[in-house]
């Protein structure tokens, strides 16, 4: 497994990390005991670092990895955690007062004095630009209720704002191979600025994996049926805000270039390598529901692709994605 600094906590991370968004079962039903596992397999393999959010399940979660960090005391695993979500999505509820409301609850579900990383969880963007929040944000380190703060993301503008911030330690973006624009327009800045970047929705919800199609249904409470059109949250976050039978042509003709870069791994595999090799991403967060797919996430960590196969990502991101997302985030 390759590591990185993760930005400006100077932690030192996996390539490959786990994200926990289905652990809170917000995906479909996922028992403790599978999620446990989850955790397990996922840190045998070489990650070290989960990010997760304190809706996940509503502090499932949380509350999970909270378990888990208990059992493994000596696991060297930094936790990244979310806040922000737990109210109306209005500029005037980030202060202070809600800063550490949120904080205290996360601190008790992890089991920990200190949060290692909290990020704002894609608020409005008036709020990127707002001082009194990075104030209150940097009160918050001064108090030692977390050890440095990052932003998650939508927007490209959002992202650049955050990281002109001198403490914002990390920011959280879904890259993808359907998801270019963050790598023209927001890795180069961030590595500038010693500014770590998290890669969420690298699979783009699962489509880059190459196993789905027409035809494929999901669970009722599975936000790839719930959220197509942006009905409960920004729709750039269900596959990539590509309309889906879009998405399944073109993951169709990923999935065939991924077998030609490297015949010994999975499309998915291919996909979050490739994410992974991007300059200036720090970890990406690929979401696991068993122990398998845990551990061939991680191994992705180790996979070398050819330099050719960032043009083929690029020809096809051009012909196939760039009309309908390119503008949007």
């Amino acid at each position: 497994m390759q590591t990185r600094t993760l930005g400006r906590t100077g932690r030192t991370v996996s390539a490959i990390g786990l994200g926990t968004w289905q652990l809170g079962a917000d995906w479909g039903e996922v028992d403790e005991a599978d999620a446990l596992a989850v955790l397990d397999a996922s840190h045998e393999a070489g990650v070290t670092v989960f990010d997760t959010a304190d809706v996940y399940g509503d502090g499932r979660s949380e509350s999970l990895i909270g378990r888990w960090l208990a059992a493994n005391p000596d696991a060297g695993v930094t936790v990244a955690t979310k806040m922000g979500r737990r109210m109306p999505q209005e500029h005037d509820n980030y202060v202070l007062e809600n800063f550490r409301a949120w904080t205290d609850r996360s601190r008790r579900n992890l089991g920990v004095d200190t949060l290692d990383l909290v990020q704002l969880h894609c608020p409005p963007t008036s709020v990127f630009v707002d001082d009194a929040v990075y104030d209150a944000l940097d009160t918050l380190v001064a108090e030692g209720a977390i050890a440095a703060y990052g932003v998650s993301v939508e927007k490209v503008d959002e992202a650049l704002a955050a990281i002109a911030r001198p403490n914002v330690a990390t920011v959280q973006i879904i890259l993808n191979a359907f998801r270019l624009k963050p790598v023209d327009e927001v890795l180069p800045v961030a590595e500038q600025y010693g500014v770590g970047v998290i890669a969420r929705v690298p699979l783009a919800s699962g489509l880059l994996s190459g196993r789905y199609t027409l035809d494929t249904e999901f669970a009722e409470n599975d936000h790839r049926s719930y959220n197509r059109h942006g009905e409960a949250f920004d729709v750039g976050e269900t596959f990539s805000g590509v309309d889906y039978a879009t998405g399944v042509r073109a993951a169709s003709e990923f999935a065939r270039l991924a077998r030609e870069a490297a015949p010994d791994a999975t499309p998915a595999q291919v996909a979050l390598a490739w994410v992974a090799r991007q300059s200036g991403v720090s970890t990406v967060i690929p979401g696991a529901r068993n122990p398998e797919q845990a551990r061939a996430n991680a191994a992705a960590g180790s996979l070398e692709l050819p330099d050719s196969f960032d043009a083929a990502v690029r020809d096809l991101y051009d012909r196939e994605i760039r009309a309908s997302v390119h503008h949007r985030w």
